[in-house]
């Protein structure tokens, strides 16, 4: 768990699924940064959150002095093939209300630290043309611009394009690996 100010970091709990499920749900019906259309309800956003978290990912949240869920991210494998196994892709949402604060950057920041304590060695950030904050964002956090798919996602009457970013986590590729299934 990680303390910022008033703010707690800690890995989400089922009791936080309705939270990220709103959270979540503004991004999906108003914006662009997720390419999703419906948003998941409670149920969906629970079982997505255990999956990740079973299968040994990172799933954190923010919460404030009053227990309310500010944020969350999480860390996903970067592709469905073994040799993407070392590999992960970021994801953070901040709360509509609680934007400008510092909760993006703190999120991501203890999304990579959890993700190099379980000897992942590359964070990716597909992220959304749409969507200039994250990818200042993601640069703070030492992630590199490595390339961009154009006119890759349809949503809301536009095509957009998608920033694809990089980050070595610990040694990176400079080492070999432990071997994980």
């Amino acid at each position: 768990m990680t303390m910022t100010g008033q703010l707690t970091i800690c890995d989400a709990a089922s009791g936080d699924a309705a939270a990220i499920a709103e959270i979540y749900a503004h991004y999906v019906l108003e914006g662009t940064a997720t390419f999703e259309t419906e948003p998941p309800d409670v149920a969906e956003s629970e079982r997505r959150m255990r999956e990740l978290m079973k299968d040994g990912y990172p799933f954190l949240v923010m919460r404030d002095d009053e227990d309310r869920v500010l944020g969350f991210g999480f860390a996903q494998r970067y592709g469905p093939r073994a040799g993407y196994r070392y590999s992960v892709e970021t994801t953070i949402y901040v709360h509509q209300d609680s934007l400008g604060r510092g909760i993006g950057s703190a999120l991501l920041q203890a999304v990579v630290n959890a993700c190099e304590a379980r000897g992942f060695r590359q964070a990716f950030a597909v992220i959304a043309a749409s969507e200039p904050a994250s990818v200042v964002l993601h640069a703070r956090a030492g992630f590199l611009p490595v390339g961009t798919l154009t006119a890759a996602g349809w949503k809301h009457g536009q095509w957009i394009d998608v920033f694809l970013m990089q980050r070595r986590l610990g040694d990176g590729n400079e080492t070999l690996p432990d071997q994980k299934g």
